[in-house]
């Protein structure tokens, strides 16, 4: 990639690699320690190398004018502790501003402005994150979700949410949302660019925000920050300290946010098991913890189901090589439509390939660490399951390689509902492409059908469910009783986004004690009751 195709990055005035400071205030600040970040078609091509250039790189021990060709694709400067406190200084003194300005501003000028810069931007955004390794095909569907976030749709229901007014009496009784203050936003390693947006709805409640920029990966969240986000809140007036961004290692500014008298709520991407311990941490320290943290998502393919849509569906789960936390994780066909669901299943995960992200039709990611994959498929396989497709490593060019970076699309079948939770890829979260498909013992359809109501409500996560069925007893009993989860989707896309509805967000093991559906926008504020009455009148207290 040519440094121009970073659109309107900040130049180092020492070197032709566009760069990104810390950004505070608007402003970009400058360590001069940089982590560099290197084209994925090098890494996958020749990952020991790759590396060790980094590593030199971001050491100090070569300088960008030592090199030849384009590997490095640009670099962000990792914050020291002054930049860190300046961010949430910042920040504090702008949220006190930017809380008063009127819903109208926040909610329909910003958000609304949000929408046209997507928009706009599409193609650059696109191609950003298929530089963080996101397949194009993904990285359009990840475009989708945050234009939905902004469409007039939600809009409206965040403006809803965020106040309504009733009168009664002769008096004004108000219930409104009102903004936290200083929000921090720990993005993941797998999406930090996608999740870095989501402080466009945090902003939009009435909040600051100090976005964390991951080692790992931090130049989208940079591209977001400098030209997304920022822009768009100078359009509507929005005061300079609102937006902060900041790269470093996590434990380091998760400490110094927690230690921070400035920090209101940290919104956390996880594991379970970190999600969980840091979420003890937020609630001793009096922060509010948001968490979005691993999914096992369950699809329920009943059987009267199209059993063709139902697979399409499914092999959702191999998107991005599993490693999203939103896709299917398991599934629940009914014994009668079975054979057919796995044997559609496996032709439909023959047909997905390997390749570089950035090659239209590929929609598998490399996995770094396949070890725990192979572990889990022993583990399934000891307790009974069956492999039907798939267990093999494979090249980016789809070739066999026990090595390699891929791993094949693998569906297992797992006979038996009750016992099924003993195996580790039915019970846990597995981030790679494996999919177990349990087939329940035939039994009564109204057992059954109760018996999976609580299986699924049973999940010790809670993201995403859905649902194949056409008989719509079986639909409205799914429907009033499957209580687990964030989001529940009947007959549609298991990771499509919709206007108005949360993408993010669940239960248990997913949000953590406090979880529930996640739209930033109110989970960063509070409700608050108002009473208003002319003053001409004494008052009453019954």
């Amino acid at each position: 990639m040519t440094a121009d195709a970073l659109d309107s990055a900040i130049k180092s005035p020492s070197t032709d690699i566009y760069s990104y400071g810390s950004y505070i205030a608007g402003e970009n600040i400058y360590s001069g320690k940089w982590v560099h970040v290197l084209d994925p078609r090098s890494l996958l091509d020749d990952s020991f190398a790759s590396l060790t250039l980094k590593r030199r790189l971001d050491s100090g021990e070569l300088s960008l004018h030592d090199l030849d060709g384009d590997a490095v694709i640009g670099r962000v400067a990792v914050a020291d502790d002054d930049a860190v406190a300046a961010s949430l200084s910042c920040a504090a003194a702008a949220a006190r501003e930017w809380r008063s300005a009127p819903l109208s501003l926040r909610i329909d000028d910003f958000l609304e402005r949000m929408h046209s810069l997507l928009t706009e931007n599409a193609e650059n955004i696109e191609h950003l994150l298929t530089l963080e390794g996101h397949p194009r095909d993904l990285a359009k569907w990840e475009i989708s979700g945050m234009l939905n976030s902004c469409r007039v749709e939600s809009r409206d229901y965040f403006r809803e949410q965020l106040w309504r007014e009733f009168s009664v009496d002769g008096r004004r009784h108000i219930v409104r949302r009102q903004p936290d203050g200083v929000v921090c936003l720990n993005p993941p390693a797998n999406a930090p660019m996608t999740s870095a947006l989501m402080g466009g709805l945090i902003l939009a409640a009435g909040n600051a925000v100090v976005i964390r920029a991951p080692r790992s990966g931090p130049l989208g969240v940079m591209y977001a920050v400098n030209n997304l986000l920022g822009p768009t809140l100078a359009e509507v007036g929005a005061p300079a300290g609102v937006l902060n961004a900041v790269c470093g290692d996590p434990g380091p500014l998760l400490k110094a946010w927690l230690d921070s008298p400035h920090v209101d709520d940290i919104m956390y991407f996880g594991s379970s098991k970190n999600g969980i311990a840091f979420e003890r941490r937020c609630v001793e320290a009096g922060k509010k913890p948001i968490l979005e943290l691993a999914g096992n998502d369950t699809v329920v393919v009943w059987k009267d189901a199209d059993p063709e849509y139902a697979a399409q569906a499914l092999i959702e789960g191999f998107y991005g090589s599993g490693q999203l936390c939103m896709i299917p994780n398991q599934v629940i066909a009914h014994p009668e439509i079975a054979e057919e669901l796995l044997e559609r299943l496996v032709a439909a995960a023959g047909t997905l390939r390997t390749g570089y992200p950035d090659e239209s039709g590929v929609l598998l990611s490399p996995v770094l660490r396949n070890d725990g994959f192979y572990a889990c498929l022993r583990d399934a396989t000891d307790k009974g399951a069956t492999v039907l497709t798939g267990g093999r490593g494979l090249a980016v060019d789809g070739t066999e390689d026990p090595a390699g970076f891929f791993l094949e699309p693998t569906v297992i079948r797992v006979d038996g509902l009750d016992r099924s939770r003993e195996l580790d890829a039915v019970r846990h979260e597995t981030f790679f492409p494996l999919l177990p498909v349990v087939v329940p013992e035939p039994t009564d359809d109204r057992k059954l059908l109760d018996a999976i109501i609580d299986f699924v409500n049973s999940n010790l996560y809670g993201l995403r469910n859905s649902v194949w069925a056409s008989d719509p007893e079986v639909i409205d009993q799914l429907l009033a009783n499957v209580v687990n989860g964030g989001l529940l989707k009947i007959n549609e896309s298991h990771i499509s986004f919709a206007a108005a509805l949360p993408s993010h967000g669940g239960t248990g093991l997913t949000g953590g004690v406090y979880g529930e559906a996640n739209y930033p926008t109110l989970r960063t504020t509070h409700i608050q009751g108002v009473a208003i009455s002319d003053g001409r009148t004494p008052p009453k207290y019954r």
